[in-house]
């Protein structure tokens, strides 16, 4: 493999790290009503676990409200006790046609608590960030002994993960930081 590709896989798997990140992070709840909060739900459907989302069609007609409309009317109550049983620490509210998820507003304490967790989440994509970069630079020094290129080159590629190691990881707080602005600012 020749440096310019070492280079570009790092760089393309550390971009993977950041989109990750946000994934993870798009879950942790801010207060505010996000249909990706019902992510993890599964309702048990003729015997097999279905995602909810799946089953009904999930709208936000209010900041702080979510609306669940079954496609099938008959599976109202096991769409109401899968949420129930997925601690989301939310109360469905069920009117027979729907169901409705009132977003309570975060207290201070539960905000600290979640901005501990979007901290715990920023570290482990670092390691990933940083496993990556030792992946690249053992993969330089590999080919730097076989000769594939000279000690000025691999010098020079050495700078460049690495500078595409601070890019990643300054990416990651970013992410991060808004985040934490966004759990904060409710």
């Amino acid at each position: 493999m020749n440096g310019d590709d070492i280079l570009k896989t790092a760089k393309e798997k550390m971009g993977k790290s950041g989109d990750a990140l946000q994934r993870t992070l798009a879950d942790i709840r801010a207060g505010r009503a996000n249909a990706s909060l019902l992510n993890p739900v599964k309702v048990d459907y003729y015997g097999a676990p279905t995602p909810l989302n799946q089953m009904a069609s999930i709208t936000v007609p209010e900041a702080r409200q979510l609306l669940i409309t079954p496609y099938d009317k008959s599976t109202l109550k096991d769409i109401e006790r899968a949420i129930y049983e997925s601690n989301l620490g939310l109360t469905p509210q069920n009117d027979g046609e729907a169901i409705r998820l009132i977003i309570p507003q975060l207290t201070e304490d539960r905000r600290k608590e979640l901005v501990k967790q979007v901290k715990a989440e920023l570290e482990k994509a670092k390691v990933a960030v940083r496993n990556v970069r030792r992946e690249a630079m053992d993969d330089l020094k590999k080919g730097n002994k076989d000769g594939d290129f000279n000690d000025d080159v691999f010098h020079d590629l050495e700078d460049k993960v690495q500078k595409e190691t601070d890019n990643g990881i300054k990416n990651l707080e970013n992410i991060a930081k808004d985040k934490e602005d966004e759990l904060m600012s409710n």
